[in-house]
């Protein structure tokens, strides 16, 4: 078992080594064989589909729970703002600049130094998984959701995102639904036609002004948001058809389906969703992960974006170093001593439960 100091300068190194290179989403295959081989430098066993990768304890039981610790290798593509060379790691007293540096490269090799604290001790109560995963970025398929069936049972999951190491116990869900009304086409002359425009219109009234029954204890009311509207061909000619697409942000209080069905039951249009796999997910307060947090002086939150959290089916928490403002902006950082009391902090509420 390594010590805190070399554990954290290894971590720096790595993420280094990881901003350095590229790895767009879908492109993330050089960061996974980075990643693969420093665990492997490390005598640790990897297994890897597509540019996802996971390990588990040396003395893994399967009669014991497994602790899932996963976050993501794969960026987005640079701010136009970057006066940085994003991919080049650059140290300014505690500042590590570089694209991927914040999300989520510091939680990233936190977690991967947290995984090898614990790899070879015998007498866990928990076994770890960890998962460094691709596609997060884009909500891909060929990310967590593909490995996750390869995984085995897990009981539940640390999602490294960049929360400034407070206990995001809660994310909201993420449906976009295409809605098209139905009219009839006519001349607009004449008392022809059935517009389209005018159905839509009371249906986005609804979504507008409609309050769900059940509300979160961390987010309140479900969010909808009628963001696209796109309807007619002419000046004259009453349109046959008005095209909306409206943002919900699902809350812990219900399923995306449950969503849905409420929504199809009270409007007149059709409704698509493009999909319900970005599930709203939580963590009871009275966990034994999130009591040792507040043991710990951390505070609990509901994080209203979305990450690989969503596509979970276990109690997650959300909990990582940096912090998400910085995600995405022009000359992204993260500060090293973040990553340092990420990787204390992570230890020490896994060693409370252990």
């Amino acid at each position: 078992m390594a010590n805190t100091d070399t554990l954290y300068f290894d971590a720096v190194e790595l993420l280094k080594k990881l901003i350095a290179t590229p790895s767009f989403s879908r492109e993330e295959n050089q960061t996974a064989d980075i990643i693969q081989n420093f665990l492997q430098e490390r005598h640790v066993p990897v297994q890897r589909k597509l540019n996802n990768l996971w390990a588990y304890n040396w003395h893994f039981d399967a009669a014991k729970p497994t602790i899932l610790l996963n976050s993501h290798h794969d960026t987005v593509k640079p701010n136009s703002g970057y006066t940085n060379n994003p991919f080049e790691p650059i140290v300014q007293e505690d500042k590590l600049f570089g694209l991927g540096s914040n999300d989520a490269g510091g939680c990233l090799v936190s977690l991967i130094a947290t995984f090898l604290h614990f790899y070879s001790r015998e007498g866990l109560k928990y076994n770890f998984c960890l998962a460094a995963t691709a596609e997060e970025e884009i909500s891909g398929f060929n990310g967590l959701e593909l490995v996750i069936p390869d995984l085995g049972l897990l009981d539940f999951a640390i999602v490294g995102e960049p929360t400034l190491m407070q206990l995001a116990t809660a994310e909201r869900g993420l449906m976009v639904l295409d809605c098209t009304a139905h009219g009839k086409s006519g001349h607009a002359a004449r008392e022809e036609g059935d517009n389209a425009i005018y159905k839509a219109l009371a249906d986005i009234e609804w979504f507008r002004s409609y309050r769900f029954e059940k509300e979160s204890e961390q987010f309140g009311p479900i969010k909808m948001s009628v963001t696209v509207i796109n309807a007619g061909s002419q000046h004259n000619v009453v349109p046959a058809t008005c095209k909306f697409t409206v943002d919900v942000r699902v809350t812990d209080a219900y399923r995306n389906e449950e969503v849905l069905d409420i929504i199809r039951r009270h409007v007149s249009c059709e409704v698509k969703p493009r999909s319900v796999r970005l599930k709203p997910s939580s963590i009871s307060k009275d966990h034994p992960i999130v009591q040792a947090g507040l043991a710990m002086g951390r505070t609990t939150y509901g994080s209203p974006t979305t990450s690989d959290q969503a596509l979970l089916d276990i109690p997650s928490l959300k909990l990582g170093p940096g912090d998400s403002a910085r995600s995405h902006t022009a000359d992204e950082f993260v500060h090293v001593s973040e990553i340092k009391e990420g990787i204390e902090l992570y230890i020490k509420l896994l060693e409370s439960i252990n």
